[in-house]
């Protein structure tokens, strides 16, 4: 039954691996990010390694994912800045 398991998870790391590089949309790739590292961290709590599960849902999935959306953010609102600086400037 635990094989079964495992062969799940690792599947399931697998496509959202694969979805993180396919999508365009960079928000959807740093979702997909957290999601392939919530579930590695529940592979590492099933091989019974459980603080390096916290560890890894702690700072993979919580805290890596709250800096790539500010960092998305500050890079849309840099961007939207200066079209509006350019568009200032033919005027």
């Amino acid at each position: 039954m635990m094989d079964i398991a495992h062969i799940a998870i690792l599947l399931a790391i697998m496509i959202s691996a694969f979805f993180a590089i396919w999508f365009d949309n960079l928000l959807n790739s740093v979702i997909s990010l957290c999601a392939m590292s919530l579930l590695i961290s529940l592979e590492f709590y099933i091989l019974q390694a459980p603080d390096v599960a916290i560890a890894e849902a702690a700072i993979g999935a919580g805290l890596t994912t709250a800096i790539y959306i500010m960092a998305l953010r500050a890079c849309q609102s840099s961007r939207w800045r200066r079209k509006g600086n350019d568009k200032d400037e033919r005027s």
